[in-house]
């Protein structure tokens, strides 16, 4: 804000709406609302640099609040941020125009759980772990399982189309979605129809499915439970060919044997994260199978799927060591074993058809170890939520030792994101699947969508006109 007098205004009515328990100006908080799991901002900090605050930190209690805070956010035409765990990794949440930070997580109650329909209608705040507990007391789950679970909300499964481990057999997050209730940049609180599938129209509710808080808040969503399977069967195989590994995958999605994970890594990732963190010294590219349910359902669609392996030369390494990754399938991702400062890194994922999975993968992994061999830089990646028409590559690249100097460093990160996202748009794929777009991401829409990207526009522009939604981010500007 440019006049500390509209400031405090604005202040004191935001504290009218929200309580003054639930609002923050202090520069300690505004340090900690700066920044996400974004490489950049992390490193800014780390390094000492100055990084763009909220001015106000605001906790509403109820889509009410959120609908009247809102109507004044677009009054005063000051931006605002929705915030879930802060999980992400796109700097989807970080506040790059100052403004109002809209921390969703005092929204944690469980509406209603359905055990009929199997569903459970909850507020978005609501921290993903804790509710998949209550969920267990009565036998049943929400099956999405990211690893970011521990810590995101349920807001933040939907805002950028999330996949969880088990996406394979039971979809994305937009896949186990069947309503929700919206707060829109005017302060309107909509519900979208009850069901997904009719119709009645189109399904409108699919607009705030990956728009990242840019088209409005998601308060609140119904979600497709299952039971908690009766078994989960997990077996490891190691393939000497990627090849025939990305080849065995296609024929156990196109057969439709539903698998609950195929987990196919490279062979720097086998080497590599395999051995550190699972403990199996191995050469070739290691995949993982999973199957659940009815046990003698799950155990056939294991034995077809084993047929197709070992006909294309996979090597059965049994039980235990599928059964480790399911055990410690999240240490990848935490400390001690996750990429950290000092490293540079980044997870370049895609998603493209079969025809073009493989290709991809070679033309990505290429771009960056060449163009920065200078660097050392190693590429890894390993293949996961898999569909009847293609797959994910979790690509990632590291750099131990990047400049030190934090503008040297911004530079080198974006060029290597230059080139990852080069070789994706250019093979077919897109330039993410799961983890959304953000601002990381964002220079890349207008190219992913080329004579589209204007309709996607206009459509913003209609939903918000003032532009105070997440600006800058999706691709969005301001304003």
């Amino acid at each position: 804000m440019k006049s500390s007098i509209p400031s405090q205004m604005l202040a004191s009515e935001l504290e009218e709406i929200v309580g003054e328990a639930h609002i923050s100006t202090k520069e300690t908080d505004k340090l900690v609302y700066s920044t996400d799991w974004f490489w950049v901002p992390q490193m800014f900090l780390d390094r000492g640099e100055a990084i763009t605050t909220p001015d106000y930190i605001v906790r509403p209690g109820s889509a009410e609040e959120i609908s009247r805070i809102l109507k004044l956010a677009s009054a005063y035409r000051v931006p605002v941020v929705p915030w879930g765990g802060g999980s992400g990794s796109q700097g989807g949440a970080l506040p790059i125009y100052g403004g109002i930070l809209l921390d969703t997580k005092r929204l944690d109650q469980i509406i209603d759980i359905d055990e009929v329909s199997l569903t459970v209608t909850a507020q978005a705040g609501i921290n993903g772990a804790q509710l998949e507990w209550e969920l267990n007391e009565k036998g049943l789950t929400l099956p999405h399982y990211p690893a970011s679970a521990n810590c995101a909300t349920l807001g933040g499964y939907l805002a950028p189309r999330g996949s969880g481990t088990l996406s394979t057999k039971y979809g994305k997050a937009e896949d186990l979605v069947l309503g929700m209730e919206v707060v829109l940049p005017n302060g309107d609180i909509i519900r979208t129809p009850p069901v997904p599938q009719h119709a009645a129209g189109p399904d409108f509710y699919r607009l705030f499915l990956g728009s990242e808080g840019t088209f409005g808040v998601i308060t609140e969503a119904t979600m497709q439970l299952d039971y908690l399977p009766e078994t989960r069967l997990f077996r490891a195989v190691l393939f000497d060919d990627l090849h025939n590994a990305i080849e065995a995958g296609r024929l156990m999605m196109t057969r439709r044997l539903d698998p609950t994970v195929i987990r196919l890594y490279d062979s720097k990732s086998t080497a590599s994260r395999i051995k550190r963190i699972l403990g199996h010294d191995l050469d070739g590219a290691y995949m993982v199978l999973g199957f659940d349910g009815d046990p003698d359902i799950a155990a056939l669609q294991e034995q077809k799927a084993m047929e197709i392996c070992l006909e294309l030369n996979a090597r059965d390494l049994g039980r235990e060591p599928g059964e480790a990754w399911w055990e410690h399938r999240y240490d990848f991702y935490y400390p001690p074993q996750n990429l950290k400062l000092p490293w540079m890194y980044g997870t370049t994922e895609t998603v493209a058809t079969f025809d073009k999975i493989e290709k991809l993968y070679y033309a990505e992994k290429e771009a960056v170890e060449q163009q920065f061999k200078e660097w050392k830089v190693d590429f890894i990646a390993h293949f996961s939520h898999w569909f009847h028409w293609g797959s994910m590559i979790y690509s990632r690249f590291i750099i131990e030792e990047p400049p030190e100097d934090p503008r040297e460093a911004l530079e080198l990160h974006n060029r290597v994101w230059q080139a990852a996202m080069t070789a994706v748009l250019e093979n077919g794929g897109m330039v993410n699947e799961h983890h959304g777009v953000g601002l990381k991401l964002a220079r890349y829409m207008r190219r992913q969508y080329g004579d589209a990207w204007p309709f996607l526009e206009s459509l913003k522009r209609a939903i918000d006109p003032s532009g105070i939604m997440n600006p800058g981010k999706v691709g969005f500007g301001v304003g």
